[in-house]
């Protein structure tokens, strides 16, 4: 037997990971000392410790790799072909993040245009029941320089997700600068949170999230919480630019789900963070520079759970106008089933009348 020091200096793993893989049931000891806690592997164990390590180094998934370790205790021939098949996945990503790199590095690095005070929203926003749900209880909004979606559950979950964007409609007609909406976004979603909790009645199991997107007239500030997202489409490529406040969300980021896992779970929905009863949680709050010709879309999870992305941004590029656009969007969820209320905005960025 090892100790788990001897052990992780022969397999090359650190103790820390071997005590989580042994919490995954990835690798667990071969005893445990029942008074001290410690822990011992034997040395047959290092063949499947030393591919794990390997397999971590190739950036593969924690459930991936339970995955190959099983097939290659009694079909090694399968294990490499998922190996090979990992890879193909990692090089198709490594493509996707390329093309992400480049529209940040423009996103970062570009000079402010001096005209932007020209450009102003064109936009539609629409939201329906869906095909299951009894009730909506999302709420989708747009206006010249405010686009929201918010999607509320529990009991009042329509009225949540309605307090929430109602909360931020003032910024309609407040006048502000890109340097200031930051904190003036964060005061609103203040607002929105306590007009949340009146109608909660302090219960967290009525809530909603909210993405939200103010436009400046130089510049989009986005205010993001919870799992409905915000997209953008620039140069006919589709980027996300939200990140899911979700259990799932948070397991793909550890590596302990893969996408293909997570598209199964049996609670894609269970969220982190949202407008709630409860406890405030923090928004995420930035800031987007604005190109001519940017189309925006804002929805629901009733779209983007239903709804794979490539089929969003085809969706999205095929129709001209934002009202086609959105129908478009809906019409599409409700041919997948349309299993949740499901609501879109979307807003071009165009040259401003009489510009």
């Amino acid at each position: 037997m090892l100790t788990i020091g001897a052990f992780a200096k022969a397999c090359r793993l650190s103790p820390k990971a071997l005590r989580l893989y042994d919490e995954l049931g990835l690798l667990p000891p071969a005893r445990v000392d029942p008074d001290t806690g410690y822990r011992y592997y034997a040395l047959a164990q290092l063949e499947r410790a030393r591919l794990v390590a390997w397999l971590r180094r190739l950036g593969m998934p924690l459930a991936r790799i339970r995955e190959v370790c099983e097939l290659h205790a009694h079909d090694p021939a399968a294990a490499g072909r998922e190996i090979r098949a990992h890879w193909a996945r990692v090089e198709a990503d490594t493509a996707a993040r390329r093309d992400l790199a480049a529209f940040l590095v423009d996103h970062l690095t570009a000079t402010p245009r001096k005209d932007t005070t020209m450009l102003e929203l064109r936009y539609s926003a629409h939201s329906d029941r869906g095909r299951v749900r009894p009730a909506n209880q999302d709420t989708a909004y747009a206006g010249a320089r405010l686009l929201a979606v918010a999607d509320g559950f529990g009991t009042a979950g329509g009225p949540a997700s309605s307090a929430a964007v109602e909360a931020l409609k003032f910024l309609e007609t407040e006048e502000v600068a890109a340097g200031s909406v930051l904190n003036l976004l964060e005061d609103a979603v203040r607002g929105a949170t306590e007009a949340v909790h009146d109608i909660a009645e302090g219960t967290e199991e009525v809530g909603t999230t909210l993405t939200a997107l103010l436009w400046t007239g130089s510049r989009l500030a986005l205010v993001h919480i919870g799992d409905s997202r915000a997209y953008l489409v620039r140069g006919g490529e589709l980027f996300r630019i939200t990140h899911d406040h979700t259990v799932v969300q948070s397991l793909l980021d550890e590596g302990r789900l893969t996408p293909e896992e997570a598209t199964s779970h049996p609670q894609p929905a269970l969220l982190l963070k949202a407008l709630t009863g409860g406890a405030a949680a923090g928004p995420d709050l930035r800031l987007h520079d604005a190109h001519p010709g940017d189309r925006y879309l804002l929805c629901s999870d009733g779209l983007s759970a239903v709804v794979p992305d490539d089929r969003i941004r085809d969706l999205l590029t095929a129709s001209p106008d934002p009202d086609q656009a959105v129908r478009s969007l809906i019409g599409a969820a409700n041919d997948a089933g349309g299993p949740d209320n499901v609501s879109c905005v979307v807003a071009d960025l165009v040259e401003a009348a009489g510009a």
